[in-house]
């Protein structure tokens, strides 16, 4: 009698740690699965935009709709987002594939500073957790600090000037030890960097000039500020 109890406790255990196996199977590929679809919805219509604006410029229609697009996608994948975050903490590489981070940051890169700020110690962690790669956190670093007006560290954002119909690097704070700061999180330097993500060809003096100029008139805007 006592026999058959054990057998059929035991059973019970290999059945209940196997349901659970595939409830935990089931809900990792269901979560990769969603990862997958905002990946897609995300990227695409802003890749089909960059495609647009190399054949007709920024200001065209066909370019003005897709970035309608971009912003209605948007709106739904942050949710989906913070939604994710806010359960799970930030998911392991098993949780949200290969792609998974990327996806995530590309989403929190996309959104107000107001998220990015929200959920910069989250990515600190992970980069110290080893679930994330230092190079998505140097974004969001640098983004938060030009939607505030700074100066970025890591000189990872781009911007388009339309007195010039170009784009140009968001000024730098001390462009001439900017590869110091890059190499100490292993980064790649900040010409190799501009070439392969932009196709952009860095010129120090050339930056530095230009953060000599966003400083003065940050100093200029400060002084009116106070006599007014």
């Amino acid at each position: 009698m006592k026999k058959t109890y054990y057998l059929l406790t035991l059973l019970v255990l290999i059945v209940s740690s196997s349901c659970n196996t595939k409830i935990k199977e089931a809900k990792e590929e269901n979560l990769i699965a969603q990862i997958d679809e905002i990946w897609a919805t995300e990227q695409h219509p802003i890749r089909s935009r960059d495609s647009l604006i190399s054949i007709y410029g920024v200001d065209h229609n066909l370019v003005k709709v897709q970035d309608s697009i971009i912003d209605k996608n948007h709106a739904i994948n942050e949710k989906k987002v913070k939604t994710i975050l806010d359960k799970h903490g930030w998911p392991t590489k098993d949780m949200i594939g290969e792609r998974g981070n990327w996806t995530i940051c590309n989403v929190i890169q996309h959104s107000d500073n107001e998220v990015r700020i929200q959920y910069l110690p989250m990515m600190r962690q992970a980069v110290k957790d080893k679930k994330l790669e230092p190079r998505f956190l140097v974004r969001a670093e640098d983004r938060i600090a030009t939607e505030r007006g700074d100066l970025q560290i890591y000189g990872g954002q781009m911007k388009y000037y339309p007195e010039t119909k170009s784009f140009n690097l968001w000024p730098v704070f001390d462009p001439e030890n900017i590869d110091k700061r890059r190499t100490a999180i292993g980064l790649d330097s900040i010409a190799i960097f501009l070439k392969n993500r932009f196709d952009f060809k860095w010129n120090l003096e050339e930056q530095i000039k230009r953060t000599k100029e966003f400083e003065m008139k940050k100093q200029e805007g400060s002084k009116n500020e106070l006599t007014n």
